[in-house]
């Protein structure tokens, strides 16, 4: 962590952070006012968390980040920025899921470039698998929306396949469509710098069903 990070992470955590031990959030007395709720999984240095909370303040966002530097950047961030309505999880986002978010509870959940693993060997690790998605599945409510997006077009094949393969999950584009790149997600310094190098980006959008 820089010394910024390391400040930001003492200073803050106490006022913005959530605790895994805690149990189910009380999304009410976290935020302190009702509102459309947001996830993200894996917000990296928080660039598109914050983005997101700063052009929509009526909405309550929710990030879950394991990387301690990329929390500590973010309460950086939203302390400079004055964004008030981010709330963090600094714990493995299956945990959180599981413990912490009440079935039905999200409008939506945001999942942005993780780790594609890029090795044939390694793909069994990616997040985007069956069991997972049918976690997320139980804590959007219906109709919620689920987005993905990755740099890695292997990763976006096993993504359309995973969540094209399920009966709860429709694809808001046609069957097999990514989506075009909404305006709602930021364009980031990591996704700029992709397509200098000719990287693609794919994302997909699916509402739950049922």
């Amino acid at each position: 962590m820089t010394a910024g990070q390391r400040q930001a992470y003492d200073a803050d955590w106490g006022k913005w952070g959530l605790r895994c031990k805690d149990g189910l959030l009380d999304t009410g007395a976290a935020f302190g006012r009702p509102g459309p709720l947001v996830l993200e999984i894996g917000f990296g240095m928080g660039q598109s968390l914050l983005q997101m909370a700063a052009k929509a303040p009526a909405t309550n966002f929710i990030g879950i980040e394991v990387h301690t530097p990329g929390v500590g950047k973010l309460l950086h961030d939203m302390d400079q920025q004055d964004i008030q309505n981010i709330r963090i999880y600094r714990h493995d986002a299956v945990e959180v899921l599981h413990d912490c978010i009440a079935e039905a509870s999200l409008d939506s959940l945001q999942i942005f470039f993780p780790d594609p693993w890029h090795k044939t060997r390694h793909h069994k690790r990616r997040l985007i698998q069956p069991d997972f998605v049918a976690l997320l599945h139980t804590r959007l409510k219906p109709g919620g929306l689920l987005h993905l997006a990755t740099d890695w077009e292997n990763y976006a094949q096993q993504m359309m396949n995973v969540l094209s393969a399920t009966n709860t999950f429709t694809n808001t584009c046609r069957t097999g469509q990514y989506a075009p790149r909404p305006i709602s997600r930021p364009h980031t310094k990591f996704e700029k710098r992709g397509e200098r190098l000719g990287h693609g980006v794919w994302d997909l959008l699916f509402t739950r069903t049922s």
